[in-house]
């Protein structure tokens, strides 16, 4: 039943890439079931517009990569910022949502509280990898943390913040029932799916902005090529993001095609992970995303020397794959930097299409998975959001 006192209440949602907009609209969908006559508005894009949020600033203004695209955005952040704050001044929300985009949001959480506005942080800021400092800013300004990892909990309690562990929302982007359909299919001599015995599939994953790509996916090409010539069965899948530039792929494995048989498959990742035995993948929230579907991965990961120098003396963590950092030990192999070459990849690739390793794999890959809690990190959330709005 919907309560008196929430008739006509406001609420602003804050994201700033797609990767936000994409969780904060099941979070606005459940809160809608709880209270229909909710009023959203906020900074989103297409996921938060279906749900019917009035979007005051779009996000494709805001999405940057690399210094000079921030410096040339700068703008745009600014004029999003006083737009979020003519519509705090004009509307006076009763709860303000930030979703992960830690530079933008903890200052809009601090100028909301000049106002009195609770706030609620769901997709907090990656304190426990870099800037611990920003727990003295999150607890000033937030009143309730929503957290996705587990281990997050602790670090949030010690510094005294209200704080929620509510599962991670990758569990309910991918379809559970698809997931658990996936685990009892018939198993082919490798692997899983609609294979012949002797196929064996490897997928391979670069990410999605044209810089990771061109520094990964040809050394991950040059990789195939040597695991051929040791494993005459195996074929290797591409997977391309929506927002990538096919035609630069295709130019890339048209240098291979004769040596490997490669395709490319375009759109969501989760094309891939119906197919494949083995990934091979950049590092980021891919590798969680194979953990969740139980594909053992092989995490490479390059950048420019410095910005390697800097990482090390910033980022406090023994591991670059989240599945790593949440089991807290190397259950998907990590090729850094000089490592991540052909000769080392395509080695680490043979040595786990072994049988007995590929069921190892998977039964750890299933740890971290029961790690990252049941589904329903939207739910929650959004009952939080109502305890706030109370």
């Amino acid at each position: 039943m919907t309560l008196p006192a929430l008739i006509n209440k406001r609420v602003i949602i804050l994201t700033g890439e797609p990767s936000g907009d994409a969780h904060a609209a099941p979070l606005i969908r459940e809160l809608k079931k709880k209270e229909p006559g909710l009023r959203v508005s906020g900074i989103g894009g297409p996921c938060l517009s279906r749900e019917g949020v009035r979007l005051f600033y779009d996000i494709k203004e805001l999405t940057v990569m690399g210094a000079v695209e921030v410096l040339y955005q700068f703008s745009h952040i600014k004029r999003a910022f006083a737009r979020f704050k003519l519509e705090v001044h004009q509307h006076r929300p009763d709860l303000l949502i930030l979703v992960d985009y830690p530079g933008f949001n903890l200052k809009a959480a601090a100028w909301a509280k000049t106002f009195h506005i609770p706030v609620l942080y769901y997709i907090t800021p990656k304190v426990w990898a870099w800037k611990k400092s920003r727990l003295k800013t999150i607890r000033k300004w937030v009143d309730h943390a929503a957290l996705i990892f587990p281990f997050e909990l602790p670090l949030y309690k010690r510094s005294g913040i209200p704080a929620t562990f509510v599962g991670n929302p990758l569990l309910d982007q991918f379809s559970v029932s698809r997931i658990a359909s996936q685990s009892v299919l018939p198993r082919t001599k490798h692997g899983t799916g609609s294979k012949t015995a002797d196929d064996f599939v490897i997928g391979l994953l670069p990410g999605s902005r044209k810089n990771e790509i061109h520094s990964l996916l040809e050394t991950m090409l040059a990789a195939s090529c040597l695991i051929k010539k040791q494993c005459q069965t195996v074929r290797f899948v591409v997977s391309a993001a929506e927002s990538a530039d096919l035609s630069y792929i295709r130019g890339m494995i048209d240098t291979y095609e004769k040596q490997i048989p490669v395709s490319i498959k375009k759109g969501s990742v989760s094309n891939i992970f119906s197919q494949a035995d083995l990934l091979i993948a950049a590092s980021g929230t891919v590798t969680l995303e194979a953990a969740i579907h139980g594909i053992p991965t092989i995490i490479i990961y390059k950048v420019s020397p410095l910005t390697f120098f800097l990482g090390k003396r910033f980022v406090r963590l023994d591991y670059v794959g989240l599945p790593n950092i949440i089991a807290k030990k190397e259950v998907m192999p990590e090729l850094l930097q000089d490592k991540a070459n052909p000769v080392q990849i395509s080695d680490r690739a043979i040595e786990m299409m072994q049988p007995a390793n590929l069921h190892q794999s998977r039964k750890e890959l299933r740890f971290v998975k029961h790690m990252l809690g049941t589904p329903g990190a939207a739910r929650r959330t959004a009952q939080i959001a109502m305890n706030l709005l109370n």
